[in-house]
Formats: C-alpha cells, structure tokens, sequence
C-alpha cells in the first residue's frame, strides 16, 4: 500500500542529503554571571590597566577599613603595604621553577644580528660626531638612552596588605563577603564610600586573572578569642567563593579588625604619584585616622614609608541608613518595595516607606489617584496599571524635602585641621553649607580654601571628595573645577589665581552622588543645585579669606610707613631742634620776644631740659600713637574688625580626662572636668 511515505532508509536518506541542506547549528542562550560580566569589563570599576589596579586595590582596601573601623566609632589604625615582588619570588610562590631560554628568537627582546649591527653602526657615527664637535669647541650632546624592548611576559607583580582595628567580620560569612560579587552589606539607602559594591571583590577577580593566587583574610570581631583565617579565590563563571583554607586560629592579642593580602599585577613606577597623593588627600578628609604607608623593594633606595599622623579624635558621626524620597523613585523600584514590604495595605505603604509622607498626605494622596484605589486595600494586589498611576502621581505631587539628617559629612573642623595638617598654609577657611537637595536626594557640601603651604603648585589646586573619598581622576569635567575656574572672582577678593599657591577643597556628601562616565571618577557640572551650593560654599570661603589679606595688608602698609618715618625721623627731629635753638638764643639776645607755652619751650632748650634725643623718643611716640589711630580708622572703613585674642591650651591625645565638648562651627571647645 502506497501511503506517500518514501521507502527510502534513513541512513540512504542522510547519505543523499547534499551538505547544503544541512540544518544550521541553533545559537545557543548564554548567561554571564555577574563576576564574569566585571571580568570582562573591568575598567567599569577603575581596573583599566596594571597601575590603575594597583591605585584602584589600594583605594578599596582602605575605603573598607575606614567603613569598618568607623560603624564601631573606633578612631581608625589603618596599614597598607605594598611589596614588590620579583620574577623568581613569584614564580616560587605559584610552583613555576625558572628556566633558561632556548629558543631565543621566541622572544620579543630579541636582537637579530642585522638589527645589532645596525645599532652599533648608528651609535658610532653618533661618537664620531661629538668627537669632531667637541674638538671644534662645540656643545656635546649626551648620548640617548638605549632603548629596550620589553615583553609582554614582563610583567610586575605585587602583594598588597591592608590591615585595620575595624568592626571585623562574621567567620561564616567571609567566603561569600569576598568570592561572590554583587553581595554585600551597603545595598541600603545610606551615604556610603563604595561606588559600585564590589570593594575587595573587583580585587580577587584582578588576582585571579594576572597572578592566579588566591586572597587571604585574617579577621575577629571585638570580643572574639580567635581568629578567622580564609584563603579563597572565585569562580568566575559560577560567581562562587572557591574555599582554599577555612579555619579558627587562637588570638592571643585580643585583636580585632581585618587584614586582607592579595598579589597583584601592576605597575608602581607610573601610578606612584597617584597612590601617594590619593594616601595624602585621604589623610586631610580622615584627620582622626592614622595610616601607615609603607613600599618595599628589593633595591633599598625605592622603598618608601610615610605616617600620617592622627591630628584629633573627633570623628563624624555614622551614616544612617533612611527611606526613599518619593520623587527620587522609579518603576522599578515601587515594584521593589511593595514585594519587600511587611505592610499590609495601602496606607501604611505610603506612610511607612517613604519619607515625608504622613497619614493625612497619605489619604489626600490615595483619594487623588482614583476611584480604584482605597487606604484599606492589600498593597499586594495592585496591578501594573495601578503602580504606574501611584509613580505618575510621585513625580507630579508636591512634597517636603528631606531632611539632611542622615548625612556624615567631614565637618568644618576636621576638613580645617586636615588642611592644615597635611599642607601647612599660610592662612586657610573653611565653609561647611545647609543640606539642600537634588532629585529628592539630600546633599550637603563643604568647602575649604588655602594659601601657600608645603608642596604646593602656584595657581589653582583642585582637592575634590565625594562622600569622604578623593577624586584623582578626570578632573576637568568636574563641577568643582569648573567652579573654580570659571565662576570665582579671585582677583575680587585680593586673590592672584595664577601667583598664588591655592589650594581649594570641596567635599559632597550625599545619599546619591551624581557620577558622570563609567568610572565614576567626577561629578558632572548639570545639577544647577550642585553648581549653586558649590559657588557659594567657595564664595564663603573666599569673604573669610579677604578679610584676613586685608588685615595682612594693613599689618604690611603699617610697616612700611613705619620704616619710612623712622627713616626720616632723625633729619626732622634734627631741623627741628636746630629752629628750637635758634628761636631760644633770639629770645635769650632779646631780639625777639616769645610767651606763654612758646617761651617755657625755650626756656627747657636753653637750660638742655629738651635734647635731640629727648625729642627724637617723643616725637617716635607721637607717630607710633598717630599711625595706631590711622590704622584703626582704614579698618573700619574697610569692614575689618580687630577681635580680642586669648591664649588656647590644647590639651595632647594621650590625656585622659573627663570632659565636655562644646560643638562651634570652625571649632570644638574641650571643658576639662
């Protein structure tokens, strides 16, 4: 029975398929996971090349010891090490034995014959020629440097150990804290140093490509008699901790804190300058911290050990973790809070997790969206529809601005004593501004200006911080160089923006910093609140500023009148003296007659009782009460008033004693019980 089915075998079928009707291969759906995403992108979190690792690990170690060390209110001990390590010590530690080379044309340092002999026929004509010009009595030129060629297998390695006094941290959670990306314990809604959540993390996916070695983290908490010892790398594809060594060892010292070691490639000769500066500007935000910087090297001459010293012990306080901002929010994140939330309906949604949003206003709120919705009904069931209507209505109504109250900023008096802990100027303000807001995050900035000072470069120098870390990076797009630049006066305020040594400070503190470019490495100059609090916190500083030139203007110009009349004091003092005399011996001959005052005045240089030397100390006395008077008078024309000045004791850290402390505004005042 023929039923329209080929008779054919399948393998004569297969066999008689040309090979152009063969079935293309289906592309197959891949998921990355979040580690090997940053693996592969890694110049998102400041990884672009081997010194921006090393800038980049350092900065992270740190950052993490700060958070820790101040969510425990303990004055931060922070030590960084950076150790280079050479090619035979590294290639020990990961079981590598050194070879010689056999095939040396492998290599791409390597120098043909042709190519030697070319080189040595160019740098003997070069010879030639400085000898006929040095015999000519012409200048000789050095000779150029030797360029070497150098490979790619050359690459630098580095352990780089951070160790702190902070909170430490839990036994069973360190596997995941450091080998699983995109988890972590700073998601909330608070100021935080991190910018993207990766910390240490971005670190060990670095050390795992360059090097291949695992991390090692040593940590107890307060109080803990052991320490917790993980050596770990992670799986990249998996985004897993793979778990080397896990372990509780004795803590005899009753440490506490954490210490974290990982190898590296990188590149200290290029990026020295900038780890440096970044250790230095950290130090003038943090003045109640002490760091400890060290690099070691196998020459002694290239090692290096800087302490920054701790300048006071008054630290800011901890970050608080708060609610979103209606206006601040999006789709998403509705969607977000209503699948986290433990309220029930509607009306305690709103009351509950945002700010700014009370009872009443949550009513007035609910009774604007629709007749579809009611304070009682589940917030569970809202639909798609419904949650957009409640977004609209967020960006269209009308609500307070939150409160600046869950911000840490520096604070004036820290960002003053590290100003001039680190840079000793000659005169220094500060400015510390009102919370303001931005996109219905709260914002506070701080300004300081100095002038003069150690290692300090005339005209501008730009010091940017956002929440409490340095910028080093793409600082011409920033606002506050922008600011700087563009948009203050300085000549105004009796400033020489390219004489003078400048030193400006601005640090933002935020629950959101506006970061612009992938790196996250500037703040971008569109948010005109930002522009307007910038100005002025600057502006601020420059009045405080004007005022103390002003005052050294005047202690200057009181100077030089003084040396000039000193400089003509004799010659008057002499003409006059000799008019008195002459007016004395006409009253003496009685070819003249004087009276009253006149002729008693005469009478005391007739009989010596007025000497040059006597009228020089009076007339000295007149001109100093006289230049006091002319002094004070250009000061309250120009609006500069000439406070009292008291002696203040400042009693050393290592004291203990009970006190009281008086917060001012530029200054803290200690009572000593």
């Amino acid at each position: 029975m023929d039923d329209g089915i080929s008779s054919e075998s399948p393998g004569e079928a297969k066999k008689g398929r040309p090979k152009s009707a063969t079935k293309a291969k289906e592309s197959v759906l891949k998921q990355k996971s979040p580690a090997e995403f940053f693996a592969e992108n890694k110049n998102i979190a400041g990884f672009d090349n081997p010194g921006k690792c090393l800038y980049t690990t350092v900065r992270e170690l740190v950052e993490n010891s700060l958070d820790s060390a101040e969510s425990i209110s303990e004055l931060p001990v922070i030590e960084v090490t950076i150790e280079e390590i050479g090619k035979s010590k590294f290639n020990s530690m990961i079981g590598l034995i050194d070879r010689e080379r056999v095939d040396e044309e492998l290599y791409e340092d390597f120098e043909s014959a042709k190519a030697r002999e070319k080189r040595l026929a160019k740098e003997a004509r070069f010879h030639e020629i400085q000898a006929k010009n040095a015999s000519l009595g012409k200048k000789v030129k050095e000779a150029p440097a030797t360029k070497g060629i150098k490979g790619r297998g050359e690459a630098s390695f580095f352990k780089v150990t951070c160790k702190d006094n902070g909170k430490g941290m839990p036994h069973d959670d360190i596997p995941n804290m450091f080998g699983r990306v995109l988890s972590g314990t700073k998601y909330g809604l608070k100021q935080t140093r991190g910018k993207f959540g990766l910390g240490a993390k971005m670190a060990l996916i670095w050390s795992k490509m360059s090097t291949g070695l695992p991390i090692e983290i040593s940590s107890s908490m307060m109080g803990q008699n052991y320490i917790s010892f993980c050596r770990l790398d992670i799986d990249i594809h998996r985004n897993i901790p793979h778990i080397h060594i896990h372990e509780k060892r004795d803590n005899k010292e009753h440490w506490h804190g954490a210490e974290i070691q990982v190898v590296i490639e990188g590149n200290w000769t290029t990026y020295r300058s900038k780890i440096l500066h970044y250790m230095r500007q950290m130090a003038v935000i943090t003045p109640y911290a002490q760091f400890l910087f060290k690099f070691l090297s196998d020459a002694p001459d290239k090692n290096v050990t800087i302490r920054f010293a701790r300048r006071t012990d008054m630290m800011p306080p901890v970050p608080l973790e708060t609610k979103h901002h209606p206006s601040a929010v999006d789709l998403l994140l509705i969607k977000r809070l209503i699948t986290e939330t433990s309220k029930q309906n509607l009306l305690q949604f709103l009351q509950h997790e945002f700010v700014n949003i009370g009872k009443a206003y949550a009513e007035r709120l609910i009774g604007e969206m629709g007749p579809e919705f009611s304070p009682k009904m589940s917030v569970k069931s809202l639909t798609s529809q419904q949650i957009v209507r409640i977004h609209q209505l967020f960006r269209q109504a009308k609500f307070d601005d939150p409160s600046g109250d869950c911000l840490s900023p520096a604070g004036e008096y820290n960002l003053r004593l590290g100003i001039m802990k680190e840079l000793h100027p000659d005169m220094v303000a500060t400015y510390s501004g009102s919370p303001q807001v931005f996109e219905g995050h709260p914002f506070i900035v701080e300004a300081g200006i100095s002038l003069g000072g150690k290692d300090v470069k005339q005209g501008l120098n730009i010091f940017r911080f956002a929440n409490r870390i340095p910028l080093l990076f793409e600082q011409g797009a920033d606002v506050v160089t922008r600011t700087a630049m563009k948009r203050i006066n300085w000549s105004s305020y009796k400033i020489n923006q390219t004489q003078d040594k400048i030193g400006v400070f601005v640090s933002i503190v935020s629950t959101k910093i506006p970061f612009k470019g992938t790196g996250k490495e500037y703040i971008g100059d569109d948010i005109s609140e930002i522009v307007s609090a910038v100005k002025a916190s600057l502006k601020q500083c420059c009045t405080q500023l004007k005022s103390k030139i002003m005052k050294r203007i005047q202690a200057r110009e009181q100077q030089e009148r003084k040396r000039n009349l000193k400089r003509y004091l004799p010659d008057a003092v002499g003409a006059i003296h000799g008019v008195l005399r002459e007016m004395a011996n006409l009253q003496k001959s009685k070819k003249r007659r004087y009276e009253g005052e006149e002729a008693e005045v005469l009478q005391k240089v007739s009989t010596h009782a007025i000497t040059k030397e006597i009228l020089q100390e009076k007339l000295a006395k007149y001109v100093e009460q006289v230049d006091y008077e002319m002094a004070l008078e250009y000061a309250m024309q120009s609006g500069v008033s000439k406070g009292p000045r008291e002696t203040i004791y400042i009693q050393p850290l290592e004291a203990h004693h009970n006190f009281i402390d008086f917060h001012g505004s530029s200054c803290v005042f200690r009572l000593i019980l």
